[in-house]
């Protein structure tokens, strides 16, 4: 009986060593190195929720050290083109969590201006596209969760 309850402390003490892992290397990660891990690329780091939500957190907070969003209105548009394609593999990904997706829609309004100025510049979509994925993302988040609600009523 006490081992059951002991044991699910080690795992949530277990979790939330990985969560630290997790916020540690996406932290100083690239974009290159975000499209790496989304895709499954990186040893030892699988694509979980957390990691998907600190990559949203990481390109929409503002950075206490330099004080300022990862991406700036001058950045070179290859760069910004990245983090658009990052928001896009992001809310496709099956894992997806409520948090991620109000972070992305956080990221939309954020750089709603940035995306204006890209696609005028570009002759691009991209403020279609991050729309339609939100809407993709919400739809996803949704059925994980009846999914989630049918296993709970089957008895999991």
């Amino acid at each position: 009986m006490f081992e059951n309850l002991f044991a699910k402390k080690h795992k949530a003490g277990e979790e939330e060593q990985a969560n630290t892992q997790i916020t540690e290397k996406i932290s100083h990660m690239n974009l290159t190195d975000m499209r790496a891990y989304l895709n499954n690329r990186i040893t030892g780091f699988a694509v979980c929720e957390f990691g998907l939500s600190e990559m949203m957190k990481r390109l929409t907070t503002i950075d206490d050290e330099s004080e300022q969003r990862y991406l700036k209105a001058d950045d070179m548009d290859t760069k910004i083109k990245k983090a658009f394609d990052i928001v896009l593999m992001i809310a496709a990904h099956k894992k997806i969590s409520v948090g991620t997706v109000e972070y992305i829609q956080e990221f939309i309004e954020v750089y709603k201006d940035i995306i204006a100025a890209f696609d005028k510049r570009n002759k691009q979509i991209y403020a279609s596209k991050l729309n339609d994925s939100l809407l993709v993302a919400i739809s996803g988040v949704n059925s994980i969760e009846e999914l989630k609600k049918k296993m709970r009523v089957l008895g999991e």
